[in-house]
């Protein structure tokens, strides 16, 4: 079984993905901090994330790069979104994700395209959506947890131009499948929002 969970950034997906596959004994991939890394690569190598041969080249990322705290990080973010845009590089990554959707069993996977692009056979598909005061609310709250000062319109601001860029990039840009269940976690806390997820797929498979 596969199953395929989009959204946009600070939607919850990802908490609810890791619970789904927690619940139904699944392995979980969060596609997004493939891309990070690509991010951070780009970064780390002093190239230019939009331009598309720094970006492509960031690709070939080392495997340990991916236990880095900085991937989490609201810059990285911003840079995983700049080089997102570039189709080399979603191709570059395409087969990763595809293996991982289609090994023995199923997995669930989570990011912006998967239940359009890389598994749109997915037996289950969640769009996770909430509005961005919401997202940005949330973020503002997890940075300021870690002691990390930042504005809230500073942060609702990036996330809406993540938005853009994702929404309107050319290559599997940001959107529901047509059979999708549509999950808003504006007003939901985490428990809710899980508990929501759960019943959707649950409701899916009858």
């Amino acid at each position: 079984m596969i199953i395929a969970v989009d959204g946009p950034t600070a939607s919850g997906k990802g908490t609810i993905s890791k619970a789904l596959a927690a619940h139904f004994g699944l392995p979980h991939l969060d596609t997004g901090l493939l891309y990070r890394a690509v991010g951070r690569q780009v970064a780390l190598n002093d190239g230019d994330p939009d331009d598309a041969a720094d970006a492509l080249a960031a690709c070939d990322f080392p495997d340990s790069l991916l236990a880095d705290p900085a991937l989490r990080s609201e810059e990285t973010g911003g840079l995983a979104s700049r080089v997102s845009v570039h189709p080399a590089v979603r191709q570059a990554l395409y087969e990763r994700q595809r293996a991982f959707a289609r090994q023995p069993g199923g997995a669930v996977l989570d990011g912006r395209d998967i239940g359009t692009v890389i598994a749109p056979d997915a037996e289950v598909k969640l769009f996770v959506t909430a509005s961005v005061q919401a997202r940005a609310m949330r973020r503002w709250l997890e940075m300021r947890d870690r002691e990390l000062d930042l504005e809230l319109r500073e942060i609702e601001a990036d996330i809406a131009a993540r938005d853009k860029r994702d929404i309107e990039r050319k290559d599997a840009p940001l959107r529901a499948a047509a059979d999708a269940f549509i999950l808003d976690t504006s007003g939901l806390g985490k428990e809710a929002a899980i508990a929501a997820a759960i019943e959707a797929v649950e409701q899916a498979l009858r």
